[in-house]
């Protein structure tokens, strides 16, 4: 048991805390108005046209899900998107699907963008492969999902993104310098994380100085971080008991489902075996039962994530992302249709799935 639970402690325990870390940091950032002045800052050098503004809105999107992670564009930048296109009196559906596929779809680039991600460094690490070579390997693909998804977001709201709008939406008023040291702190840790600083590390140190720097400025809003103890725990928890099932040899039976080879049309079937897993289970148990099956290549890995990561777009459940996004575009007042926003994220995860896989070298 203790040769089993090993792995849980190297692999899992580290992400855990780097969940903790990075949600006080962008949680802060958010309170201190990071993400509101920056998307009024772009609804104003947009040259009020609805498109230009959709584009700078999802170029936000994609920075903040590289360097903050999934789960910060899916709770912070839709309540931001959907506040914009209310106060410019434009059609919110384009803002509040590119935050959610951009959300999956873009989590691919670095270890940080994606839990997932996280948990796959270990192997890499395993095949003698560095950070920069995780990088290296996952940027084709990772642009290539961002290219596919703003495509098809493009297609179908095509209509809302017409016309221009009159409004200039101002940012609420912030305490200058908690912004300021928010702002410098967000801008600092994505070059650390991309140069392939410890990602625990870097996030712990800036949710250290943002906590006491709001301890400093605004010392009543400190009651409204909230790290997710209860996700990191049950993480925690549902990876050790895979882990275990792993050593048993009770999950030897999904190697055939996933394949093996590195061919075009072999990484095709591991990733999308992959988006199907995430979807029925959810994207983290699904990347650890697969990760056994794919751990023998850095190629395999890649569209693993691949698949877990951008293939998780069809049920509520197939990421945590998702389920948070729902719950903000309801206290928004903005009605998803279910069945529709299944259907629409078939094609994207179909679209996306394939496009990153086919560009895996």
């Amino acid at each position: 048991m203790p040769e089993v639970l090993h792995p849980v402690v190297v692999q899992v325990v580290p992400v855990a805390v780097f969940l903790l870390a990075i949600t006080v940091t962008a949680e802060v950032a958010q309170l201190a108005g990071v993400f509101d002045v920056a998307a009024h800052a772009l609804a104003r050098r947009s040259h009020h046209r609805v498109v230009l503004l959709w584009l700078t809105f999802a170029a936000l999107a994609v920075v903040s899900t590289i360097v903050l992670s999934l789960d910060t564009t899916a709770v912070l930048l839709t309540s931001v998107g959907l506040a914009i296109a209310r106060q410019t009196g434009i059609a919110p559906m384009p803002f509040a699907l590119t935050t959610l596929w951009i959300a999956n779809t873009g989590s691919l680039l670095l270890p940080v963008s994606n839990l997932t991600n996280l948990l796959a460094v270990h192997r890499f690490e395993d095949l003698g492969a560095s950070h920069a070579d995780y990088v290296r390997t996952a940027a084709l693909p990772a642009l290539s999902a961002v290219v596919a998804t703003l495509v098809l977001i493009a297609v179908l709201q095509r209509r809302a993104l017409r016309g221009t709008y009159a409004v200039d939406p101002p940012a609420d008023p912030h305490d200058r310098v908690l912004l300021v040291v928010a702002g410098l702190v967000c801008l600092a840790i994505g070059p650390m994380f991309a140069v392939g600083w410890e990602p625990a590390v870097v996030a712990v140190g800036s949710a250290v100085v943002l906590l006491a720097a709001l301890v400093w400025r605004a010392p009543s809003l400190l009651r409204e971080v909230r790290p997710p103890w209860l996700m990191a725990g049950a993480f925690v928890l549902v990876a050790g008991l895979l882990r275990i099932a792993q050593g048993e040899g009770l999950l030897d039976w999904l190697a055939p489902a996933v394949g093996s080879g590195t061919r075009a049309l072999d990484l095709l079937h591991l990733s999308g075996a992959s988006a199907v897993a995430a979807n029925l289970v959810n994207n983290l148990p699904a990347y650890l039962v697969v990760e056994p099956s794919a751990a023998d290549d850095v190629r395999r890995l890649v569209a693993t994530l691949v698949g877990v990561n951008a293939g998780a777009l069809v049920t509520p459940w197939a990421s945590l992302a998702t389920l948070l996004w729902l719950q903000r575009c309801r206290s928004a007042g903005l009605r998803v249709p279910l069945l529709r926003l299944a259907a629409w994220g078939a094609l994207c995860a179909t679209l996306c799935v394939t496009t990153a896989t086919l560009a895996i070298r």
